[in-house]
């Protein structure tokens, strides 16, 4: 038997309806807060994330699907959001024609890890990007969008917060931070060592507690901001505190892509495992000047949808639409494009068959539809439906003409 491939999962069924409603409500969010959709597509060329993620992240280091094509090229399946986003926001000249633009975004991202609860090799993800905003207050819009989608979809979570520095106060730090951790070395695991080369500040992502020990009492560019990163990030706190959303400072929270400056934040849950962190973004002001787009301010974020979706709750189904029921040979046809005609405006089902009310009765009931219509030979003789109410249980004859406004007043 051919089976889904390992970290490959079909989405049906419940998880089916709790992506459907993680949707809407993340989509209407977005789009109150004046973003608009894009679509980029899964397969871009390497070099766009050996540039934007960086070599030194896990991501390209160890989990890009990454193959030659038949002409080839050096191509991969995107394994984030933001550098297709980006990618397509330059070569549309967005960054040249200037203003501000804002895009939101859902679609499958592919990483070949280690499966496990929450992490899957194909996975999807609703992210938020804005081009052109300089202003701390957008860094603190980014966080509160993210928030007002939890809060509606009643995820409990804990917002963690860092600031990352820039181009004036990282070079100094990082020096510094450097030449500590060369000292070190022998003792920091494989990974670390090489990011001492590649990307410093990525050690204090580490998980191993050995690790941890050691870079314990190094200082954190937190603790080394410019005057500029300071009053930003005085600001954000300050807005966050004023709009009642709480938040936790983590000094030794870094991300995992290296395009990351200034503000950064993540969204964890206690709720579901070792996976815990559901959201997570931040600013990427070089982002853009890197690949070769005129430097724009941006920020944004990315939720991991089969991270919360144990933590969605649906509500109760509730009764909804019309069963065609044919009880005569002679009404299947007459079912049928009654039915065709109610799927315009209604969720509708119908037998292909003549069979007995009961029959029909147990596939209106398997499919909840409140109202049940049924045919039969005096139906067809005077041109009306058997109407039934499956919650309230009752019961009327009513006419061809007069079945849908019947359905439609009482929706």
């Amino acid at each position: 038997m051919i089976t889904a491939l390992r970290g490959m999962k079909d989405v049906y069924f419940e998880d089916a309806k709790k992506f459907e409603k993680f949707l809407e409500i993340a989509t209407k969010i977005a789009k109150n807060y004046g973003f608009s959709q894009i679509e980029t597509p899964i397969l871009e060329e390497t070099g766009l994330f050996l540039r934007s993620v960086g070599e030194s992240s896990d991501i390209v280091g160890k989990e890009m699907y990454r193959f030659t094509d038949k002409g080839e090229n050096d191509v991969c399946m995107r394994p984030e959001g933001t550098a297709g986003v980006v990618r397509a926001f330059i070569e549309k000249k967005l960054d040249r024609a200037g203003g501000e633009y804002k895009f939101y975004y859902f679609g499958q991202m592919y990483r070949y890890e280690r499966p496990q609860k929450g992490r899957l090799r194909q996975f999807h993800q609703f992210g938020i990007e804005s081009f052109g905003e300089s202003s701390y207050l957008e860094d603190v819009a980014m966080i509160s969008m993210a928030a007002s989608i939890f809060d509606t979809l009643k995820i409990k979570y804990t917002l963690k917060l860092n600031s990352l520095g820039c181009e004036k106060c990282i070079p100094t730090y990082k020096s510094g931070l450097v030449s500590k951790l060369t000292a070190m070395k022998q003792d920091l695991c494989e990974d670390c060592g090489r990011r001492i080369e590649t990307n410093p500040m990525r050690v204090f992502d580490c998980k191993n507690e050995s690790c941890q020990k050691l870079l314990a009492p190094l200082p954190r560019i937190t603790d080394a901001l410019c005057d500029e990163c300071e009053s930003d990030f005085g600001g954000v706190k300050a807005a966050l505190e004023r709009l009642g959303i709480a938040y936790e400072i983590d000094k030794n929270l870094v991300r995992g892509l290296d395009y990351y400056t200034k503000t950064a934040f993540e969204f964890v849950s206690t709720e579901i495992g070792a996976q815990n962190s559901i959201a997570g973004g931040g600013r990427y002001d070089k982002l853009i000047e890197s690949l070769e787009g005129k430097a724009t301010p941006a920020v944004g974020f990315a939720i991991g949808i089969e991270r919360i979706l144990d933590l969605i709750t649906l509500n109760e189904p509730k009764r909804d639409g019309v069963y065609f029921a044919p009880l005569c040979d002679e009404a299947v046809l007459q079912a049928f494009e009654m039915s065709r005609d109610f799927r315009q405006n209604t969720v509708t089902y119908l037998g292909y068959s003549a069979k007995s009310p009961k029959n029909h009765l147990k596939a209106a009931d398997k499919h909840n539809t409140l109202w049940f219509a049924g045919i039969g030979e005096n139906e067809m003789d005077t041109k009306s439906v058997w109407l039934k109410n499956l919650e309230t249980k009752e019961e009327t004859n009513i006419s061809w003409q007069e079945l849908k406004a019947k359905i439609s007043e009482e929706k």
